[in-house]
């Protein structure tokens, strides 16, 4: 789950928070790999046998009984099309095809395993295909196809496009004073400009693409796998699909784990203080062990480390840095470099180059870093549709408040609670105040009765979806399952210890549930 960044001078990425992927996609693309085993290249033909769509609606017959073919693709794997209804509430009318990557299990398969990275809007295509081999067990993918899906309205199923990547670097090197009526009045004659844009060109999945309908979609795709119960690994933003999924489906909850929890029950604006809270403590961490390094760029106290960092940001509002492409580099790009370098510790040594740099006036490392976080590549291509997803995504998930004084209230608040962060935070209402399609759910408890036990983990120190949240998460569903890592950074799994591994993997293996509030 990403931070959000909206503030005073606002960057143009994302209209509200950051809700990340399990581990940032640099890491993925960087992580070390093992080779892959040979595979089978003929067409593999699959459908649900009748007892894995018992109990479907009539209605939706003909999607739960589907065939498909997974085809060899991306050199190593499987992959195959999924089709979904369009709209739930009346599935005779058009449907929509969902793109699955399949990695075979390597040993003795006791199914298929669903993935999802988190977002709204991160690809679980590509986490599977960029970092399946190494960021998930070996022990795991011997024992389940881990499959990877891109949702609705994300990047290879009838992806939301608005504005094209001229435009995106443009509104990247802006920024908006929020807290003066005419830097209210800017941002919102462009925010209906993009708008216009996602219309036009996405008009047909943009009112259906909610968590509620994914959910749904994630049943007919367990049906298609031929499971009986789904099986599935949730992180951040995923673990709120899987939850609202268990919600519905309990009785075909199979072993699930929700790693980096987002508590359902929060509005956007308990996020973001969240966040701000959360993203806070992650920069004063980061300045307590940068500052046992002689090499460190900041001095003193964590607290007056921090502070030198603020005083740097300070100086590109007024005066943007250049850098050598000839973009650059805002208030807010500086912040959301930061911010990026708050999901894992593996970025933790890039942040401290990039600062030593920054207060040498090179502000090219910054640059790179804040483009890692909006997914652009070297040539200038941005390589996914998830900022455009994100904000789709939740305009229909989330009620928010749009009214200028209370925003400008939250906004104050926000900068209290995160003197670092807090500007990029606010504002969250401004980029659904005029989306044409209305949110379709809002924030509700999930106790999801009925199905089995599910896995909570929490990072203590997590910055994106504070430890606090699991806790909450684990309290709503009536079969959570708290398991936490004492470590700093998003989400746990694949990125944590042994403990975290061994616990995770001998439940979904050998069906071992740890004992609730296991520490690692």
């Amino acid at each position: 789950m990403k931070a959000v960044p909206s503030s005073r001078h606002r960057p143009r990425r994302c209209p509200f928070g950051m809700m990340a992927g399990a581990v940032a996609g640099a890491l993925l693309l960087s992580s070390c790999s093992v080779p892959a085993p040979a595979m089978d290249t003929a067409p593999r033909v699959s459908s649900a046998a009748p007892e894995m769509i018992a109990g479907t609606p009539v209605e939706l017959q003909m999607y739960y009984t589907q065939s498909v073919t997974w085809n060899s693709c991306e050199k190593t794997f499987q992959c195959t099309t999924v089709k979904v209804p369009l709209d739930y509430s009346a599935p005779q009318g058009k449907s929509i095809d969902l793109a699955l990557i399949r990695m075979a299990a390597t040993a003795q398969k006791q199914g298929s395993m669903l993935v999802n990275p988190g977002g709204p809007g991160a690809s679980g295509y590509n986490m599977v295909r960029d970092g399946g081999k190494s960021y998930f067990s070996p022990k795991l993918r011997g024992a389940y196809d881990i499959v990877g899906f891109d949702p609705r309205g994300v990047q290879r199923s009838d992806p939301v496009t608005c504005t094209d990547d001229a435009a995106r670097d443009q509104e990247r090197q802006e920024s908006f004073d929020l807290d003066t009526d005419a830097g209210l009045a800017g941002y919102e004659t462009e925010t209906k400009s993009d708008i216009a844009q996602c219309v036009k060109n996405s008009s047909t999945v943009l009112p259906y693409i909610d968590t509620d309908s994914a959910a749904k979609d994630m049943d007919i795709m367990r049906a298609v796998l031929n499971d009986k119960k789904l099986n599935y690994m949730g992180f951040s933003y995923g673990t709120k699909l899987g939850a609202t999924y268990a919600g519905m489906f309990p009785q075909n909850v199979g072993k699930f784990s929700l790693d980096g929890a987002l508590d359902p029950s929060l509005s956007i604006e308990d996020i973001s203080m969240g966040q701000a809270t959360g993203f806070e403590q992650a920069i004063h961490s980061w300045a307590t062990q940068c500052l046992k390094d002689s090499k460190c760029p900041v001095s003193g106290t964590p607290e007056q480390a921090v502070q030198q960092i603020r005083d740097l940001n300070a100086t590109y509002v007024d005066n943007p840095q250049k850098t050598k492409d000839g973009r650059v580099v805002t208030s807010g790009e500086f912040n959301n470099a930061l911010a990026f370098a708050m999901y894992s510790t593996d970025l933790w040594e890039l942040l401290k180059s990039a600062l030593s740099a920054a207060f040498q006036g090179d502000s090219d490392p910054i640059l790179t870093l804040a483009d890692y976080s909006a997914d652009r590549d070297a040539s200038g291509h941005y390589t996914s549709n998830t900022t455009f997803a994100f904000s789709a995504i939740n305009c229909l998930d989330y009620p928010m408040i749009t009214d200028v004084a209370a925003m400008r209230a939250d906004a104050a608040a926000l900068e209290k609670a995160s003197p670092t962060f807090g500007k990029m935070l606010g504002y969250s209402g401004l980029t659904c105040k005029d989306w044409p399609y209305p949110a379709v759910s809002k924030p509700a408890r999930i106790t999801a009765d009925g199905a089995g036990p599910i896995l909570v983990i929490g990072t203590t120190r997590d910055p994106a979806t504070p430890f606090t949240w699991a806790v909450s998460l684990r309290d709503q569903l009536s079969s959570g399952v708290l398991v936490s890592w004492d470590g700093d950074g998003h989400t746990a799994y694949g990125r944590s210890n042994a403990c975290i591994s061994t616990t995770v993997d001998a439940y979904f293996v050998e069906g071992k549930v740890p004992a609730d509030k296991t520490s690692c």
